[in-house]
């Protein structure tokens, strides 16, 4: 993935900043890890990697930025 598009890519759930680490792309807010598939990344939540110590998509910065309730 070159730089100009990792630019235009944020994270769905706050829109804040992804930057690269190995094979995902990782939320500078939240710390969701999207994957980074052959030729584009997959930032679809549900698909994502949470970070050590969060259980659930509730506790993540960028979900509770958005204020929403209820299940994901």
């Amino acid at each position: 993935m070159n730089s100009e598009l990792l630019d235009l890519v944020v994270c769905p759930l706050g829109k804040k900043p992804l930057r690269r680490e190995g094979e995902f792309l990782v939320c500078t807010n939240c710390g969701l890890k999207y994957s980074l598939e052959p030729g584009f990344p997959v930032l679809l939540p549900e698909e994502a990697v949470l970070p050590d110590g969060i259980e659930s998509f509730e506790e993540l910065p960028c979900y509770t930025d958005r204020g929403e309730t209820g299940s994901t």
